[in-house]
C-alpha cells in the first residue's frame, strides 16, 4: 500500500460534510435569492405600499408556504455556516458541542417564531 498523503491517493476522513453542505449552502441560497427577487416584484408592483396590500400579500397561501420554506432554508444555510465556524475555530470539544447546541436551540427557536408570525390568525 503506498503511504501518499496527496492527490487522488489521499485518506479522506472524517464527517464528510464537504460537498452536500456545499451543494445545501448554494440550494439554499437559491430559495432566499428567489424569495428576494418575489419581494422585491412586490415592491415594484405599481400601487401604494401600505399595511393592507402587505397584509393581502402574506394573506395568501402560495406567500406563507413561500415564506416557510425561505425560513428552513435560511435556518439550514446559517447552520451550515454557523457550525463550520464552530468546527474551524474552536479547539475545545466541549465548547465547541456547547456552542453548537446553543446555536441548533437558537435556530429552532426563531424558526418556529416565524412560524407562529406567519400562520397566526
Amino acid at each position: 500500500m503506498r503511504s501518499t498523503n496527496y492527490g487522488a491517493h489521499r485518506l479522506v476522513v472524517g464527517a464528510h460534510y464537504g460537498f452536500r453542505d456545499w451543494l445545501a449552502q448554494r440550494v439554499t441560497a437559491v430559495v432566499l435569492a428567489v424569495y428576494t427577487l418575489v419581494l422585491l416584484g412586490y415592491f415594484v408592483w405599481p400601487g401604494p405600499l401600505n399595511y393592507a396590500r402587505w397584509q393581502a400579500l402574506y394573506a395568501a397561501q402560495w406567500m406563507k408556504l413561500l415564506s416557510f420554506v425561505a425560513v428552513i432554508a435560511l435556518t439550514y444555510h446559517v447552520w451550515v455556516g454557523v457550525r463550520d465556524i464552530w468546527m474551524d475555530y474552536i479547539k475545545s470539544v466541549s465548547l465547541r458541542l456547547s456552542l453548537q447546541v446553543l446555536t441548533i436551540v437558537w435556530l429552532v427557536a426563531c424558526a418556529g417564531w416565524a412560524v407562529q408570525v406567519l400562520w397566526r390568525a
